[in-house]
């Protein structure tokens, strides 16, 4: 009886988000379906829909933490996302994925019941596990209201759940990471190795010309990580590099923007990268594309969309349908820096409730003149269809 109220419970939430992304407020959900288990719906879910009282991202805010780690529970979306490449025995090698998506239904806490279920709020989880050696690729996905303790998130101490994966951070800025669904398991610690990146004007990141259709967008960009790994009964020692990106806000895309393709890249020199390029309705980028260039020592600064080339070197068709780009060519030439970015493993889809590819890479190229290489992951939405 518990998994079938489990289960009737998540798939009210499910419904919940995806008609209540597409519903103006005030209004209640008509009777119309649900997308397709495994559309491209992120689009949807962070679009320039009615977002009638929630707050949106104007002007620049000052940046606090680790108080800006914690939730920020008035804004429609957030998210708390963890990607990272690990080493361990026999030359085994391993990508990670760890996200919580936190979805405010309303704008405000509904009216005291009494209740415990009381809440406007709803987590979902993606936790995916790339085997290299193996040429495999694990997902799970959960979801939950965050209420009766199901799933929730605290700014002191910092802390992000979701059943019993776990994401918490002390006053430094050290994670730590618990998940595990069936034979995959993730028990890691981060330690960061560089202060956190705002990401765009002093982390106000625009993503069209409408004004509010932006987020507040910061990164780490590389976290010392070591710990455990369980796959198939196995369970690995594992160290590495991760990546965490923080964004918050009530929309970020317009209406016309398909999807977008995102570089966290790690080289060798100690420097690090981010760009991200959204596509128009013809797939050409817009022109609000954006990026960051971290040095070796922390400093940073922003890239405009006329600042980076990327060129696509191949793809990857899903048998799920949808095509990828699996392979790209990166020159930003104000930074000396040309890159090829390469897949390890080229069925990295995770086909959830939102049908996206997000994957470990390698990294060759030259800064400088200087040969370089890397490691880093790449994610790619709007591919799938709707």
């Amino acid at each position: 009886m518990h998994q079938y109220m489990k289960k009737v419970r998540y798939l009210f939430v499910i419904k919940a988000i995806l008609l209540t992304a597409c519903t103006p407020s005030g209004e209640q959900p008509g009777p119309d379906p649900a997308p397709t288990p495994g559309s491209s719906r992120l689009a949807v879910l962070l679009g320039a829909g009615e977002n009638e009282g929630f707050p949106r991202v104007a002007k620049s805010r000052e940046f606090r933490f680790p108080a800006d780690h914690g939730p920020h529970e008035t804004y429609r979306n957030e998210w708390w996302y963890f990607t990272g490449n690990l080493d361990a025995d026999e030359g085994r090698r391993f990508g990670f994925e760890l996200t919580i998506f936190r979805f405010a239904l309303t704008p405000a806490m509904p009216a005291d019941t009494g209740s415990a279920w009381r809440a406007n709020q709803v987590y979902i989880g993606h936790l995916a596990v790339t085997d290299v050696r193996n040429d495999r690729f694990h997902v799970a996905e959960r979801y939950s209201r965050g209420a009766a303790g199901l799933a929730g998130a605290t700014v002191s101490p910092v802390r992000v759940w979701l059943d019993d994966w776990d994401v918490s951070a002390d006053a430094e800025g050290r994670w730590q990471l618990r998940a595990r669904e069936g034979g995959i398991a993730l028990e890691l610690s981060l330690d960061p190795l560089k202060p956190a990146v705002l990401n765009g004007d002093r982390g106000l990141s625009q993503k069209s010309a409408e004004p509010g259709n932006a987020s507040w967008y910061y990164s780490v960009p590389r976290l010392a990580t070591r710990g455990q790994l369980l796959l198939d009964g196995r369970r690995f020692a594992v160290d590495g590099l991760s990546w965490l990106d923080r964004e918050w806000g009530s929309s970020a895309l317009a209406a016309y923007q398909q999807g977008w393709d995102w570089f966290a890249l790690q080289l060798s020199d100690g420097s690090d990268l981010m760009v991200y390029t959204l596509r128009g309705p013809d797939g050409l980028p817009d022109p609000h594309s954006s990026g960051t260039r971290v040095d070796a020592d922390g400093a940073y600064r922003a890239l405009d969309a006329d600042d980076v080339s990327i060129a696509v070197t191949g793809h990857w068709e899903s048998a799920r349908g949808g095509r990828y780009p699996a392979g790209w060519e990166i020159l930003i030439p104000k930074e000396q820096l040309s890159l090829s970015v390469t897949p390890v493993v080229d069925d990295q889809e995770l086909v959830t409730n939102v049908r996206y590819w997000e994957g470990a890479v390698d990294v060759t190229g030259t800064v400088a003149g200087r040969v370089i290489d890397g490691r880093g992951y790449v994610e790619l939405t709007g591919y799938a269809g709707n």
